[in-house]
């Protein structure tokens, strides 16, 4: 089979958006990945005390560029706090699974999970996290191989690098169970509106980022013990760091 034609049976069987599942009124997927029993909660600055940046919107645009070079000095506790509200804030929690956000998700579904690998934050120890988007708050996950982690990425240096790495994941069935078989591509188109907002608040911030769309995906579902049968999967990353 080429390349055309994996496309055209992938846009085939992802043209219906039918969902019996919502049809029939069975119950909506949790909206947040429950947090293990004991887990202990690194709570982030609120967003309501977090430093309004006055930026000159058009001059943002104009400025947002790829950065793959990163000095080594760590970010702020409220700069993450900053760069995780302005991805996946929660602004209001809705009925059936779903949330107003500070980006758009088709139907309102928000179907990602956000992981960080921390390196250099200030208050905070190295390792991978997830974000808990509900309660703004982190929690802590089991220690990782940074080398297993790393050669997981074809652009490795920027990885190396950074101060932190975002790394968006899918809970598949958030957005199937309202759209069918068509969710799976708003799977990926979800994931570019979090990833260009988390461009625009770290140049507001003078920040760098860099959007990672090469990984081995295999290696990096192991790393952040996805359940690849219960349509858990690495969809996107970036990487971010204090300009040199």
């Amino acid at each position: 089979m080429t390349h055309i034609e994996q496309l055209r049976h992938f846009l085939e069987h992802t043209a219906s958006a039918e969902s019996e599942r919502r049809k029939n009124a069975e119950p909506a997927p949790l909206p947040e990945k429950p947090v293990p029993d004991g887990s202990v909660l690194q709570p982030l600055p609120e967003p309501e005390l977090l430093q309004d940046q006055h930026v000159n919107f058009l001059e943002l645009v104009e400025l947002r560029t790829t950065q793959r070079q990163y000095s080594s000095q760590p970010l702020t506790l409220q700069e993450l706090s900053y760069l995780l509200w302005c991805t996946q804030g929660v602004k209001m929690p809705l009925a059936n699974g779903g949330s107003m956000r500070t980006v758009p998700s088709a139907g309102a579904r928000h179907a990602l999970e956000t992981y960080l690998y921390i390196r250099r934050v200030e208050g905070l120890q190295p390792g991978l996290y997830r974000f808990l988007a509900f309660e703004h708050a982190l929690v802590q996950m089991e220690a990782v191989s940074e080398e297993q982690f790393f050669e997981a990425f074809s652009k490795r240096p920027v990885v190396l690098g950074s101060a932190v790495t975002f790394l968006w994941a899918a809970e598949a069935d958030r957005m199937l169970y309202q759209f069918g078989a068509r969710g799976i591509r708003y799977l990926y188109l979800d994931a570019g509106h979090v990833c260009e907002n988390l461009y625009l608040a770290a140049e507001s911030l003078h920040i760098g980022a860099c959007a990672l769309g090469s990984f081995d995906d295999e290696k990096l579902n192991a790393v952040l013990k996805l359940e690849e049968d219960a349509g858990e999967f690495i969809v996107y990353a970036a990487a971010v760091g204090k300009l040199t």
